[in-house]
């Protein structure tokens, strides 16, 4: 089937924010590009770069005889079931008019990133063939989403997507210290870079260069990385335990890297899932990597709109 419809799709995350033209019902990536998210400037200037870049988007398209039919927006913060955006833990959009900002521009959905890629994943990607599955994300953050029926499943307010961010309070056995444990603090990319740098001498800025690291046989690199993933392993054997998935997918840039990572993740998983039957649930990567984020938020806008895909 030839595609019929186009959309603007954009992936606003703490690192970057990507943009590209995806073609329907094929999802197909036309063209794309992406700047720095640089979250430190404040909300009101990345969404005013958010906005120019899908003008820009939507210009080019046109210019190649295509006709945007809006403009689907995957953000890395909470955004509730009318398109509002409720934190601000990362891009300072809470309490900022982001969907009639961009409906200015074209019809517009907003939605949770995580919501975004794992539609995508459903709809064009590792997903395809499963009923129902886990989306998990690693990478800046870490999150979480149930699709079913190929439907992302949002929660009463929009928030069930949260996996790594709370505290997992404990004491601990042998000394009676209170512990408030945070993954997300512990095993996301960010987290693996500090945990690195304070133990070496040396300054890593990325976590690919941890990963690389163990490469050239850095045993602090091995160590923090492997004991990331383990710890990822063990939030993810507790939603294949609570939820009972067809197959779990992970995705996002840490979650599809292979190696030590991949290999501590899968491995810890089904360690801590306690159903003989369930232990053996396919664990497979994401296969849309980068374009992911902003193939899901096109087709979140196409959905909106009662495309057929």
């Amino acid at each position: 089937m030839s595609d019929t419809h186009c959309a603007i799709g954009l992936d606003v995350g703490g690192t970057k924010i990507a943009g590209g033209v995806v073609t329907f019902p094929s999802g197909q990536l036309l063209m794309k590009a992406m700047q720095p998210t640089a979250p430190q400037r404040g909300g009101v200037a990345v969404l005013t770069e958010a906005l120019d870049l899908t003008q820009w988007l939507l210009t080019e398209a046109r210019r190649v005889n295509l006709t945007p039919m809006g403009v689907g927006v995957g953000l890395c913060e909470l955004v509730d079931l009318d398109g509002r955006v409720t934190s601000g833990h990362t891009v300072a959009w809470q309490g900022l008019p982001v969907q009639a900002r961009f409906a200015s521009l074209a019809p517009a959905r907003i939605e949770s990133d995580v919501r975004a890629h794992a539609l995508a994943e459903a709809a064009f990607g590792a997903g395809q063939g499963y009923r129902q599955f886990v989306f998990v994300t690693i990478g800046t953050g870490i999150s979480c989403c149930w699709v079913q029926d190929g439907r992302p499943h949002a929660g009463a307010q929009g928030n069930a997507l949260i996996l790594a961010s709370s505290p997992l309070t404990t004491t601990c056995s042998h000394c009676g210290i209170v512990l408030h444990p945070i993954l997300e603090e512990f095993a996301s990319g960010p987290a693996i870079v500090a945990r690195y740098n304070a133990q070496t001498t040396r300054t890593m800025t990325r976590a690919e260069e941890v990963l690389a690291a163990i490469e050239t046989g850095d045993a602090i690199a091995l160590d923090v990385v492997r004991s990331a993933g383990e710890a990822v392993g063990v939030s993810v054997g507790w939603l294949v335990n609570v939820l009972d998935p067809e197959a779990v997918i992970v995705g996002g840039g840490l979650g599809s890297a292979p190696g030590v990572f991949w290999e501590s993740l899968v491995g810890s998983a089904r360690a801590h899932i306690w159903s003989d039957e369930s232990r053996a649930v396919p664990i497979v990567p994401a296969a849309l990597g980068p374009d992911a984020g902003m193939i899901g938020a096109a087709t979140a806008l196409a959905r909106q709109l009662n495309l057929a895909l």
